[in-house]
């Protein structure tokens, strides 16, 4: 899952996994609702693009995996003596929704989804590896190894798809872009341990 795989521009801070580790229970909470986020952000467009047939078949199983995922983390928090809190405001994912292009026809707002889609699994893979690698709960680790599989799948299903719905050279064009803003945001916000992103 290195740089060349993902295509992240910038890699996670490294003081994060630690700070991660030591905050496991707001990590865990984080996390929870990260999957859930996933899975409505893939129902979101199966209901807001039902004509694009292959995009449906596509990512109806993705949402049941999506929430399994989140019905597991809610296990591990249970397991550790702790409970589901409030949902905190998602820094990451707000400063990624501006870089979004508005306008357009309707595949290339299509697109622009899958494509932030794509870089949420990616950056989310990219810190389950970390997670895995670096945390000393051995059976959180192991989770974290299936998990980073999983979302490197999801990734790539994201960024097939887009490719199914524009040409691939402006879908590979955009895509460059995106990593780029995103490694600037990343540069620009400060390292919390007590979130996934």
């Amino acid at each position: 899952m290195e740089k060349h795989v993902l295509g992240l521009e910038l890699p996670t801070d490294p003081r994060w996994v630690n700070i991660a580790e030591k905050n496991i229970e707001d990590i865990l909470v984080d996390h929870a609702y990260c999957e859930q986020k996933a899975a409505s952000s893939c129902i979101s467009l199966i209901v807001n693009f039902p004509e694009k047939q292959r995009l449906v078949e596509a990512l109806t199983p993705v949402v049941a995996e999506e929430w399994s995922h989140f019905e597991r983390v809610l296990d591990h928090l249970r397991k550790r003596g702790f409970h589901l809190g409030v949902q905190r405001k998602d820094e990451y994912v707000e400063q990624l929704q501006k870089i979004v292009k508005k306008g357009g026809s309707r595949e290339q707002q299509l697109v622009e989804k899958l494509l932030i889609n794509a870089l949420i699994e990616a950056r989310s893979c990219e810190r389950f590896r970390l997670l895995w690698k670096e945390i000393g709960d051995e059976e959180l680790s192991k989770f974290y190894y299936e998990l980073m599989v999983s979302e490197a799948g999801h990734y790539k299903n994201f960024i097939k798809l887009a490719k199914e719905f524009q040409k691939e050279e402006l879908v590979e064009k955009r895509w460059r872009e995106i990593l780029t803003q995103e490694a600037e945001i990343l540069k620009n916000m400060k390292v919390r341990g007590d979130r996934m992103h």
